[in-house]
């Protein structure tokens, strides 16, 4: 049967689908063709071929020489100080294990680095979290350089390391390939409870030691923080996007089910591989269909504002242009069917108990708001995906999801949504052109209009508010010299508290900046990622305190009551020895040839461009 979309999803994927001819045709060439010459190391000359398996010991030895049975790079973001990468330390003799159980054999090719946006939230070394999703990317690559392999298993879970992941994997995108998600730590402090004493600490009515021991108490142990923000919604997009096993994304890291599925993803793996089935590799998996199901469930689920920039960057590795206008315009039709924290008091363990990926996909299909005809890492079709894992005499199989939510606080079906669209809009007006995320903005304050407060520094802003500065006065804080070329586009999720006791105490406020909020932003109305961006000459270069800004999240409206265009900028991004410390000087590479933020931030070449031609200098900017 054929099955009923949605007239506006049929609509934004015709679109999608022609913009996209071009790019889409010219990078399946390129996977197609690769995937002719078949695995690389059969040419390998000798000496090549003995460093690949210098190292092997015993029968998985003797097998790398022989080259009969399909060879599995593991590429791993495991480190021991970050809880949600902690657990991947365990993981690869277990694949190894599994996959020589399955027929193949398996290689540690790379690590890529992971860094914590938590840990570095309000410091220099934000400056580089963007940034890294790139370095993933091409760490992924060069692990994967070695042309030793016949599918990749990949382990990561958080804000850049998944995105980077996929992009530096679909540039060897006739390779079959599985991630390996390790799952969220078990519920601690309620994150509502958490936000509270944040608000506290940034009035000075608590002190340090509370703080902290709240904080501790809501991060606590190995596996993703459990609030829905980026990582979390790195792994539901996985799922969706058929990438992980069904069902795997939000089982704990200490559950014997967790165990189970990891095993299962590698046996998956090898029977991917052309040698077993001839499945669809990566390339061929990730198309228009996949990437716009990652949209829907994106909104449905009312995930990060992060991946308004990694989706676009992700599509275009596959030679889709996914914008901006294309997220908005399912916004408006895909009804928020999740209340997860910062949009509601739950968590993600919670949702995962009320029906999580399973139900939601299940009602998102229903009503016909997800492709179903889309293949998977475990076959055609998404229908899959409505299914959970258990263990049964310690086997693994899977059986039918609940057909209604068991929690309807936490989630809904589409026929009772918490809200009719999914909360994203694209804002635009002679301030440029930035998005928006209202799933967790109250109606009443999704309008402000004040008097703008300009800041060329997250600090001199909280600085003022400390100071007393801000009290007693609408305004727009106006947080600029953020994005991707001025200094790599930190979040400046530190700034939450500070003005959500501001809204409390009755001020209209909002933010408006080229920088990033997080997937955790929440109750106070944030105008982000705005672009052209002030270092490279925007109009937020020319703002100015007192200048009256409008921003309307209904009316999709940034607008000033000034005329700009006569101005001169003011104000600077970092340069000198401003922008070094912390590594940072080590990225003015990045910061020279960044791409704005409607194409991903990406430092690597547009897909409408002619991949053979390089620039022929980079593009200096101040």
């Amino acid at each position: 049967m054929t099955q009923h979309l949605h007239p506006v999803l049929a609509d934004v994927t015709r679109r999608l689908t022609e913009r996209s001819a071009a790019t889409r045709t010219a990078y399946l060439a390129r996977v197609r063709e690769a995937a002719l010459r078949g695995p690389a190391r059969g040419r390998l000359a000798c000496a090549n071929l003995a460093h690949g398996f210098a190292a092997a010991e015993g029968p998985a030895k003797a097998e790398l020489a022989r080259g009969q049975k399909p060879n599995l790079a593991i590429v791993t973001s495991y480190n021991d100080m970050l809880s949600a990468h902690q657990p991947y330390g365990d993981y690869p003799p277990v694949l190894k294990d599994a996959v020589v159980r399955a027929g193949g054999l398996a290689q540690v090719a790379g690590g890529v680095p992971a860094m914590c946006d938590g840990v570095t939230q309000g410091r220099d070394g934000m400056q580089l979290s963007l940034y890294s999703r790139d370095v993933i990317a091409m760490s992924t690559a060069i692990a994967l350089s070695h042309d030793m392999f016949d599918a990749a298993l990949l382990l990561g879970v958080c804000d850049k390391i998944v995105p980077g992941l996929l992009i530096g994997a679909l540039s060897f995108g006739h390779l079959p390939a599985v991630w390996v998600p390790a799952g969220p730590m078990a519920s601690g402090l309620p994150n509502k409870e958490k936000a509270r004493v944040r608000q506290l600490f940034a009035e000075g009515k608590v002190g340090r030691e509370e703080l902290l021991e709240a904080e501790s108490a809501s991060y606590h142990s190995r596996g993703t923080c459990t609030f829905y923000g980026t990582a979390n919604s790195n792994q539901l997009l996985m799922e969706v996007m058929g990438l992980h096993l069904p069902g795997s994304s939000f089982v704990n890291p200490d559950n014997p089910l967790r165990d189970a599925l990891t095993r299962e993803a590698a046996a998956v793996a090898v029977r991917r591989t052309q040698q077993h089935d001839a499945a669809p590799a990566l390339g061929e998996m990730v198309d228009e269909k996949v990437v716009l199901n990652a949209c829907v469930a994106l909104l449905a689920s009312g995930g990060s504002t992060n991946h308004t920039l990694h989706l676009v960057a992700i599509a275009r590795a596959a030679g889709i242009l996914l914008t901006w206008d294309d997220l908005a315009d399912l916004s408006a039709v895909v009804p928020l069917l999740a209340r997860v924290y910062p949009n509601g008091a739950a968590d993600v363990n919670h949702f995962h108990a009320a029906g999580g990926i399973g139900f939601l996909v299940s009602t998102l299909l229903d009503a016909g708001l997800l492709h179903e005809d889309v293949e998977t890492i475990v076959g055609h079709g998404l229908r899959r995906y409505t299914e959970e894992p258990v263990l049964i005499d310690g086997e693994l199989s899977w059986r039918p999801g609940p057909a209604e939510s068991l929690d309807l606080d936490v989630l809904r079906p589409a026929t009772d949504p918490f809200s009719a669209d999914g909360g994203l809009k694209v804002l635009r007006g002679p301030l440029g052109t930035g998005v928006i995320k209202t799933s967790a903005v109250a109606v009443e304050h999704r309008t402000v209009t004040a008097p703008a407060r300009v800041f060329d520094d997250q600090q001199d802003f909280l600085q003022a508010f400390a100071d007393g500065d801000l009290d007693g006065q609408d305004l727009v804080a106006v947080i600029r010299y953020q994005g991707p070329a001025a200094n790599g586009m930190p979040e400046l999720h530190k700034l939450t508290p500070a003005l959500g006791v501001l809204q409390d105490r009755g001020q209209r406020v909002a933010i408006v900046t080229d920088g990033r909020m997080s997937g955790a932003s929440g109750k106070v109305p944030a105008a982000i990622h705005v672009t052209p961006e002030a270092a490279v000459g925007g109009p937020l270069a020319r703002v100015r305190d007192g200048d009256v800004i409008t921003l309307d999240a209904g009316a999709g409206v940034l607008h000033v009551e000034a005329d700009l265009a006569h101005r001169e900028p003011t104000g600077a991004a970092p340069s000198g020895a401003a922008w070094a410390g912390t590594g940072r000087e080590l990225f003015a590479a990045f910061r020279a040839t960044v791409g704005p933020a409607d194409e991903g931030a990406s430092v690597f070449p547009s897909p409408a461009a002619d991949p053979t031609t390089a620039p022929e200098a980079p593009l200096v900017r101040s």
